[in-house]
């Protein structure tokens, strides 16, 4: 069992290179399978995600040669199957992506219920089942897989209006759109930025795909894919995570490889709070010196606050100066961190989807538990700054989205280590 052993109270200083976009590397992986040909994947992130999606591709019959750490190849010409290994595709999130690629490749998949992180919420996929029927497939969920299958072999366009804003729905009714017959118009599609990155790499690989980041996709379906290069952009998540961790622990942190747009969101939440970011064309300088001051915020779908950031911010407002409200309006019970700060000393009440935070004067290390992968994030920013020795346990959730964390953060000047513990359960002597 791997752990982290964080000393708290030092502040952060120099720079922090973010990796490639986890929530776009887990579905572009996936939408190699619709290329016929190879298509060579740049800036990937060397996150578990995106290890397990590699390898459920490999056991389809994909041929992947790594090139370097963050380049790889995938071919996906011989593709022998369309019902994905059970045990891999349930340990990840993602793997629903699979169903919308392989549809719209070979008009069948059967992939098994996607698992990953526990919220403590319903993450349901009825909006993507509603995308897969409009455009002509059956879907049936039985034996812990969702089948998905069309009677002649190939989908046909039309218009899918989502219900609600869902960033995996639209991703995947794009997918399976591509080589569908005709045309297929998404409304009230979700906008982020790595929808907008779903269809720039098929569209370099020969897709026709208009309007992503906007609410309404339009997709004119095309015969194949064939073939080309892409690299994925910057992890907005990952670098907001940087700047609350600055905020959090205070320094000055350079934050480099990212898309200053695509953080304006976070970084007007942290002005807010007192924090001075300074923008360049691919860098934001961020500083905190002085004491941070309260604020409210409600996640919403991008542009607006990310329900991704929301338990990192969190975490920084329990240091803040008096009370601060916190609204999850994307995810239920995504709240299932809170017990563990408050562990720690911080005062939180939660009531449904609002979270009151009192600011106190300072934190204290203790052990905690990470229950999903930015519920771990947070913890490991509320260690970063408490005062005294915290462990956090149950890390594997936090790699799952986070490159290299415990090194770049030791790059800053961070007190923290990374131990492997043999699992007091499997050692255990009974009788």
């Amino acid at each position: 069992m791997t752990k982290y052993i964080v000393q708290g109270g030092t502040p952060l200083f120099g720079e922090v290179e973010i990796s490639g976009a986890k929530n776009a590397a887990v579905a572009i992986i996936p939408a190699a399978l619709l290329v016929d040909g190879v298509c060579r994947i740049e800036n990937i992130p060397q996150i578990s995600d995106v290890t397990l999606c590699l390898k459920i591709l490999e056991n389809l019959g994909a041929n992947i040669r790594s090139m370097n750490r963050h380049t790889v190849e995938i071919d996906c010409r011989h593709i022998h199957s369309t019902r994905t290994n059970y045990d891999l595709a349930r340990r990840i999130r993602a793997s629903y992506y699979l169903i919308g690629a392989l549809l719209g490749r070979f008009g069948q998949a059967e992939v098994a219920m996607p698992g990953g992180c526990n919220c403590g919420g319903v993450r349901p996929i009825d909006q993507h089942v509603k995308g897969f029927t409009t455009l002509g497939a059956k879907v049936t969920v039985e034996g812990g897989f969702i089948r998905a299958a069309t009677e002649t072999g190939r989908l046909k366009g039309a218009n899918v209006y989502l219900d609600v804003v869902s960033v995996g729905a639209t991703m995947n009714i794009m997918m399976a759109a591509v080589m569908a017959e005709g045309i297929t118009v998404i409304e009230s599609a979700a906008k982020e930025p790595h929808i907008v990155d779903l269809a720039n790499f098929l569209n370099s690989m020969g897709a026709n795909i208009r309007g992503a980041g906007t609410d309404t996709i339009k997709i004119h379906g095309v015969e194949r894919l064939t073939g080309g290069s892409y690299a994925i952009i910057p992890d907005q998540i990952e670098a907001g995570t940087y700047m609350a961790a600055v905020a959090a622990t205070g320094g000055q942190v350079l934050v480099k490889n990212i898309i200053p747009k695509h953080m304006d969101c976070i970084t007007a939440k942290l002005v807010e709070m007192g924090v001075e970011v300074e923008e360049n064309e691919d860098t934001l300088l961020v500083r905190r010196s002085g004491k941070l001051q309260r604020t409210n915020v409600k996640t919403l779908p991008y542009p607006g606050f990310p329900t991704d950031m929301q338990p990192q911010i969190t975490a920084v407002l329990t240091l803040a100066e008096g009370t601060s409200l916190v609204t999850e309006s994307v995810w239920s019970s995504r709240y299932r961190y809170v017990d563990e700060l408050k562990r720690m000393g911080a005062k939180i009440q939660v009531d449904d989807k609002t979270a009151v935070v009192e600011g106190v004067e300072y934190l204290t290390g203790a052990p905690i538990q990470a229950s999903d992968l930015r519920a771990g994030a947070a913890l490991v920013i509320a260690a970063l700054a408490a005062k005294g020795r915290s462990e956090i346990t149950q890390v594997h959730y936090i790699e799952r989205g986070y490159e290299d964390i415990v090194s770049k953060l030791q790059a800053l000047g961070a007190d923290i280590q990374s131990v492997e513990e043999p699992d007091i359960n499997l050692e255990a002597n009974v009788g």
